[in-house]
């Protein structure tokens, strides 16, 4: 992840001189700023693999889609550990994979429900419908992140 978080600290360099303003504002909320770029990073990577193996590879899309899930979340839990809550305490590793898998499946839950909820009873567009339901599920994921599955210790400091 030093390859990350070099890239970061020269871009938080270069916007911090050039637009201090905008910066000090950035800077308040770097937590969701930096939850909401390892979300889209994973999502691309769910994508790129994907491609890969569907479109390249040429492998079928049920396997192609499930091997593409599991490597997106293996991006997106380390992205959100090490780097967005800044939790490098690898003792409790397993306990938070398990914990972060789990809210996995409660959003995926949430979002069939509240997808379901809001085409067929409220009549709302269904794309529209899933920016909505992805909005309250991201706010819920950053709760439960902070919170719960990477909740610090009261001796350690919160740099995130």
């Amino acid at each position: 992840m030093s390859w990350l978080n070099n890239a970061y600290f020269k871009f938080r360099h270069y916007f911090s001189t050039r637009w201090p303003k905008a910066y000090e504002h950035c800077n308040r909320r770097k937590g969701v700023i930096k939850f909401v770029i390892a979300g889209c990073l994973a999502g691309g990577s769910d994508l790129v693999f994907l491609f890969l193996f569907h479109g390249l590879l040429l492998w079928g899309i049920v396997i192609s889609t499930s091997i593409a899930f599991i490597l997106s979340f293996l991006v997106s839990f380390t992205l959100q550990k090490f780097w967005t809550f800044r939790n490098y305490h690898r003792d409790r590793m397993f306990g938070q994979l398990c914990l972060y898998l789990f809210n996995a499946f409660i959003g995926l839950n949430l979002n069939g429900f509240l997808m379901h909820l809001l085409v067929y009873r409220y009549q709302i567009w269904y794309l529209l419908a899933q920016v909505i339901v992805s909005s309250v599920i991201g706010l819920y994921n950053f709760v439960v992140y902070k919170f719960i599955v990477f909740k610090k210790n009261k001796n350690e400091i919160d740099c995130a």
